[in-house]
């Protein structure tokens, strides 16, 4: 029984809202999910066009990470802190530079999302802690996705937070469990994939991811996943200029959906919708069973 929102923007005039009207569908989804909590955040960087988002064990210090990048990149760069990530924001062509600055601290950076426009924050705890400890509320964006965690299979953790973020600027988030992910990994692992947690959410985010890098579209790959993913779920999907909305062909797990001239929003329960604009406008339905719905830029 976790908690699932999502905001996607139509109108621009919105995005300085984004964050806040995100902060308080996340905290009104607590009680589906206390153990901890996460969000994708999209927005572009006026200067660059690469975000790298990362947690560091044990925590580095700003000032030491702008020094160790600075002697290759020349202040070609941006470091920002938000609560215990930090999101670092550069050129593209200037990556792989950026991953060999990293490797040159004791402490292990863990990487949460990396992508032109994405910025993931996940931790345990409280969503209202959550939202708190990294200002969510400060964030302009286009969209966003967000997850509160009841935990059921496997160990309540920060990398075991949702979203999952398995591609660029890729992103899943779950409610749900489903039963035969163990086969499904030792498949995905044999043609490469990687994971880092035992979680069946990260498997699913990574089937999909494996899915598009061999040519088939995410609206292909929602599809497919219906044959090949058994279990119960309600995916939430987040790429660069969008996200889309898959429930299982039972859809047992609850799932609603409110559409404006000036946003589509989603929730796990009607209440996390209840302080949008002009909510009491919106066309609100419960998205179908084995149905995906999309929405782009």
């Amino acid at each position: 029984m976790c908690g699932i929102v999502g905001l996607f923007l139509k109108d621009q005039n919105l995005q300085p809202e984004l964050g806040t009207y995100l902060a308080d569908m996340l905290v009104k989804m607590s009680d589906r999910g206390p153990d901890s909590a996460g969000m994708a955040l999209y927005s572009k960087s006026l200067q660059f066009d690469m975000k790298l988002t990362l947690k560091f064990e044990p925590a580095v210090r700003k000032q030491d990470l702008q020094a160790i990048l600075d002697k290759d990149l020349k202040n070609k760069f941006d470091v920002q802190l938000r609560g215990s990530h930090v999101v670092i924001c550069f050129s593209k062509s200037d990556y792989d530079v950026v991953l060999d600055c990293i490797t040159q601290f004791n402490s292990v950076a863990c990487v949460m999302s990396k992508g032109e426009v994405i910025e993931i924050f996940k931790e345990v705890g409280s969503p209202r802690n959550f939202v708190e400890h990294f200002q969510i509320s400060g964030f302009h964006g286009t969209h966003g996705i967000g997850h509160t965690r009841m935990a059921t299979e496997s160990a309540v953790t920060t990398s075991g937070a949702h979203p999952f973020s398995t591609a660029f600027d890729q992103c899943l988030v779950h409610n749900g469990s489903l039963s035969n992910h163990n086969g499904i990994r030792r498949k995905l692992l044999s043609d490469g994939m990687k994971f880092e947690t035992d979680n069946d959410s990260e498997v699913a985010a990574t089937y999909l991811s494996q899915k598009i890098a061999s040519g088939s579209s995410l609206r292909d790959a929602l599809n497919q996943s219906l044959d090949d993913l058994d279990g119960f779920f309600t995916f939430v999907v987040g790429i660069k200029n969008g996200f889309g909305v898959l429930r299982d062909r039972i859809a047992c797990k609850p799932a609603v959906l409110a559409e404006t001239d000036q946003y589509v929003a989603f929730g796990s329960e009607y209440r996390a919708l209840t302080n949008l604009p002009n909510i009491n406008l919106a066309k609100v339905w419960e998205p179908e069973p084995a149905t995906v719905y999309f929405w782009t830029h």
